[in-house]
């Protein structure tokens, strides 16, 4: 529907120009009745032999030599019953857009339901009731992601912030420890600030995507070379749960996109895929492209994720296993934020298990 001003005003002018043709038609129709019974009455009536001293006769030549008097005064009773009428009906209309107006104070799912005559202000009316349910809503959703953010920041921060405090607190209470436990205890600390350090830019990294337009720095990247390098780096991890990683891309593989940005996609995967991965088994990363997309598939061997589970994969905070909570895992927000680099590139990522299988598929656009 177009709310062009230009459109409202004439709407406004079809609306007056309409109310007025009601009210002068409803005129001119009942001053045409009226003349037309008093035709009807006088052609009957002269057709009659009248005696002069018939009370009737003597009436009716009464309202003959005051005709304008009994057509006169029913025409003018006719107009200013019409006209009020008519000047009701504007604040009859009135009086539902003030109860309109008041719904859309406080919107519901209500339907605003107003006369015939004003169908195209009901349309707007509840265009804007529907808008204002879904922003309503949204500051709800915005609203709860705030506190969320809050209560999982001070829940995630607690637990390492504490070690830290009491390993820092030992070592300044305790002036006869050894060297080789001062040591420890100082590893220790410093691991867990690290991991304090991991979780509050994870932490930044969502409230940032969420909350600021971020914009892509987009380059013909080499995808085969940004997954064997990814790869090699994830050597070490693999070798310790005995894992083997196996890449299916052919030589040169390119596509548009912000490769820092994608690669934080590719570690989280990889990541997740390695934590997850039942010891000595493959974890595969296939490429496939064609003329509008380029796909990009993790497949590992794990534990079947659960279909409530993998409905609610993507969500910030949630983790499969919550028992590794943020001692050796992250927030829970790696595949929030991949989700959301992926929707950047005007891309998708989705999540799919069974028989102990997990895949992760990415797909991008290419162009």
């Amino acid at each position: 529907m177009n709310n062009s001003p230009s459109s409202q005003s004439n709407y406004k002018s079809q609306l007056s120009r309409k109310i007025a043709f009601q009210c002068f038609a409803s005129f001119a129709a009942i001053v045409i009745g009226f003349l037309f019974v008093a035709f009807i009455a006088y052609d009957l009536l002269k057709g009659f032999i009248w005696v002069e001293d018939d009370p009737l006769y003597i009436f009716l030549k009464f309202i003959k030599n005051n005709l304008y008097i009994f057509l006169g005064i029913p025409i003018i009773a006719s107009w200013v019953f019409i006209t009020y009428h008519f000047v009701k009906k504007p604040l009859y209309y009135l009086d539902h857009m003030i109860a309109a107006s008041e719904k859309l104070a406080i919107p519901t799912d209500q339907q605003i339901i107003l006369p015939n005559d004003l169908k195209s202000v009901q349309d707007e009316l509840n265009q804007a009731r529907e808008m204002a349910l879904r922003n309503a809503q949204l500051a709800k959703e915005a609203e709860q992601r705030k506190n969320d953010l809050i209560v999982y920041l001070a829940h995630d921060l607690k637990t390492p912030l504490t070690s830290v405090i009491g390993y820092l607190t030992l070592l300044l209470d305790e002036n006869q420890i050894s060297e080789e436990l001062r040591e420890k205890y100082l590893s220790i600390s410093l691991n867990k600030a690290e991991r304090l350090e991991e979780l509050i830019n994870e932490f930044f990294e969502i409230t940032r995507f969420n909350l600021s337009n971020i914009e892509l720095q987009y380059s013909n990247v080499n995808l085969t070379r940004l997954l064997e390098q990814l790869v090699f780096e994830f050597n070490p991890m693999l070798s310790d749960k005995k894992l083997e990683c196996k890449l299916n891309v052919s030589t040169n593989v390119h596509t548009k996109c912000d490769a820092n940005k994608l690669q934080r996609v590719f570690d989280n995967l990889l990541r997740n895929a390695v934590f997850y991965s039942f010891a000595n088994t493959t974890i595969e990363i296939t490429v496939t492209q064609n003329s509008s997309e380029t796909m990009i598939t993790f497949f590992n061997h794990g534990n079947t994720i659960e279909k409530e589970k993998l409905d609610r994969i993507f969500e910030q905070f949630y983790r499969l296993d919550t028992a590794r909570g943020t001692n050796n895992g992250g927030a829970g927000l790696g595949l929030a934020i991949a989700k959301e680099i992926i929707s950047l590139h005007r891309g998708t990522i989705t999540a799919d298990s069974k028989d102990e299988i997990v895949e992760f598929i990415v797909t991008l656009p290419r162009s």
